[in-house]
């Protein structure tokens, strides 16, 4: 696997309200920029989400992709990988959550990507780093209100 971009961020929330936000795919539109639609394509134990299917618009960047997710039965993390994507030819992911005194949650965001069209691995590295930042500022921000 190549290597992982991880970032991290505190939400002032617990661990169990940031993963309930993390896991509610049919709101991503809403508060997720890029995110065009999201569907849950099939689901799996605890009615969590199985496989999920993205088309994403992020202005030159256009992708439609499914990605299967492992939910942990802590309810601390979740992992996923890439199963179809048109742009993309791999990705592996990670939230984990941790509790933070004072009722916050530290989320870590693990991220690797690699495309069907030549990238030099600093761009790459760019990339991943733009979309973790976006991602946990968002997610940031929604959980927060």
């Amino acid at each position: 696997m190549a290597d992982m971009t991880k970032r991290s961020i505190i939400i002032s929330a617990p661990s169990d309200q940031v993963m309930a936000v993390i896991a509610d795919f049919d709101q991503y539109p809403v508060w997720v920029a890029a995110a065009k639609t999201v569907e849950v394509v099939e689901t799996g134990a605890n009615d969590r989400a199985h496989m999920v299917r993205f088309v994403l618009d992020a202005g030159i960047v256009k992708d439609s992709y499914d990605l299967v997710y492992d939910w942990a039965a802590d309810g601390k993390s979740v992992s996923w990988h890439l199963v179809r994507g048109d742009l993309q030819k791999s990705q592996y992911g990670t939230y984990t959550l941790a509790d933070q005194p004072g009722g916050c949650t530290e989320v870590t965001y693990e991220l690797a990507v690699d495309l069907n069209i030549p990238m030099i691995g600093m761009f790459k590295r760019k990339a991943e780093k733009v979309i973790t930042d976006t991602a946990l500022k968002e997610l940031k921000k929604r959980v927060e209100g």
